[in-house]
């Protein structure tokens, strides 16, 4: 087993890209909960500690606070944001709330000699994002950055082995933050850099086999990357125990069953039963405007699809699902977690208690980026591991308001010019996410000689990297014009074409 470096969740939506970096690093990562005691991190041989940041104030009432032993180790440990200010509440400095808040791009300058900055420039580009900060080091630690509204925007006590810094290095607006964290990883701890994407599945196929045992699996298949990847695994760990069901729910892109169906039947020698459930979902959603209603009806919908289908099979015991981190992070509840609820997503937050089958999630730990490297190791085609992200929600979450047959039909239409013209211009593999969107207005318009009043589409496109943070994708003029010319000319029911300049955050990639 590689050597565990774990990180404690105090809230973080970052919290996951975390341990995503350090695996980057191929070091393996473990997430625990805040109040994991220490006992059991010496337990299970951790060699060193990074606590997240966190949305609250170290002093705060019902403020996430550790297990104080975790300091008494004996393994280096790295303070992020909130996770810094828990050192100096711990360990005998000052938590104040800071004057100016600091948060976006923000400027760091490295004023002393250290392990964790060693090989970086003096002076970095950084992200923040906190409204407190500490006022007094403390004893043993020492300053060893500053950024525009802090003095202590890196301490280290390097005795004891304890680091800590005021900003993120985690996301990518960071600059050389993956070599911060390296160097916390091979310099500080020691570890050996020895986690690899076939590490992954090899764990991952010998957990499946014991956690599956003999029993039989039904997995809901999209076509998509995560639900490939995911029978893929559970394929090669239990063979012919997997039955993949396809479920036509009426909200997937233009011609999407046929060339779903045709494409497993002939790269996988797998059991695929496609089950039309159009009428179904349909009448569920009439007249259903809310986000997150449609979400939980589609959701226990596919539930119920997937119930029905047991009998066809013969009976199973779990259920597959393609659930990745960032369907995790954004679905984590205040209740259960210091981090706030962005939306919910249909495969996350547990199946309804009448339902007897387990759940099964081989890809849960991953973002989508590993889970192409895995996808690619597993050896599937190229227009499966670099299929864009579609939701599980499909175009229900694309048709703002009511859901009808007829709205879905020019919404299949629109987007099917836009992904054509993507693929020809070769940017389809270029950005994370393009899309069109649905949206339930009407504006006037003129064809010909005359005046039309048709529905608008917003093309969403966007680069990204692990789906946290994303920026608008800047295609030439030329391309979106070409877009926009098609749509309004080929698809019956739009008069106009709108381009989401938005970034995440504020935004989601989604609309809904």
């Amino acid at each position: 087993m590689a050597q565990t470096i774990a990180v404690l969740d105090f809230g973080s939506q970052l919290t996951q890209v975390i341990a995503r970096r350090i695996r980057e690093c191929q070091v393996y990562s473990k997430i625990y909960h805040f109040r994991t005691p220490a006992a059991q991190l010496r337990e299970e041989g951790v060699i060193g500690l990074i606590l997240s940041g966190g949305p609250q104030s170290v002093y705060a009432e019902n403020a996430p606070h550790p297990d104080p032993e975790i300091f008494k180790l004996g393994v280096p440990v790295l303070g992020i944001c909130y996770g810094v200010q828990l050192m100096g509440h711990f360990l005998g400095g000052k938590v104040a709330l800071s004057k100016a808040r600091e948060y976006g791009r923000g400027r760091l300058t490295i004023t002393h000699r250290s392990k964790l900055f060693a090989g970086l420039p003096r002076k970095l580009r950084i992200w923040n994002s906190h409204g407190d900060k500490l006022t007094k080091l403390p004893p043993g630690f020492t300053a060893t950055a500053e950024s525009d509204n802090s003095p202590f925007a890196g301490i280290e006590d390097r005795k004891r082995g304890f680091y800590g810094i005021q900003f993120h290095p985690e996301v990518f607006h960071t600059e050389r933050g993956v070599d911060m964290i390296r160097n916390f990883l091979v310099r500080v701890c020691g570890a050996k850099q020895d986690w690899t994407t076939q590490d992954f599945i090899a764990h991952a196929v010998a957990d499946l086999r014991a956690k599956v045992g003999k029993s039989r699996v039904l997995l809901g298949l999209s076509g998509g990357v995560d639900s490939s990847v995911a029978a893929a695994l559970l394929h090669k760990a239990v063979g012919r125990q997997l039955t993949c069901v396809f479920v036509d729910n009426g909200l997937l892109r233009k011609d999407e069953r046929a060339s779903v169906e045709a494409l497993y039947r002939r790269n996988f020698k797998i059991d695929l039963r496609v089950v039309d459930a159009t009428a179904l979902f349909l009448r569920r959603l009439k007249g259903v405007t809310e986000p997150e209603q449609k979400r939980k009806i589609i959701g226990r919908t596919f539930v119920e699809v997937f119930e029905k289908s047991l009998k066809s099979i013969g009976g199973a015991e779990f259920l597959g699902q393609g659930t990745l981190y960032p369907d995790v992070i954004e679905s984590v509840s205040i209740a259960g977690n210091p981090a706030s609820l962005i939306k919910t997503h249909h495969n996350v937050g547990g199946l309804p208690e009448r339902m007897k089958l387990k759940l099964v999630e081989p890809l849960r730990a991953l973002f989508k980026d590993e889970v192409r490297q895995v996808g690619a190791a597993l050896g599937l085609p190229k227009e499966v591991v670099w299929r864009q992200p579609f939701p599980g929600p499909g175009l229900g979450v694309r048709v703002m308001g009511d859901i009808t047959a007829d709205k879905l039909e020019i919404l299949r239409h629109a987007d099917a010019v836009l992904q054509d013209e993507m693929m020809k211009s070769g940017y389809y593999w270029k950005v994370w996410q393009s899309f069109a969107v649905f949206l339930p207005v009407k504006t006037v318009g003129v064809f010909g000689d005359e005046r039309t009043y048709d529905y608008v589409i917003a093309l969403r496109i966007v680069e990204s990297i692990d789906a946290m943070t994303a920026d608008w994708a800047p295609l030439p003029h030329e391309l979106l014009q070409k877009i926009s010319s098609r749509i309004t000319n080929e698809v019956r029911g739009v008069s106009r074409v709108v381009l989401d300049i938005s970034s995440k955050p504020p935004a989601t990639i989604e609309w809904e």
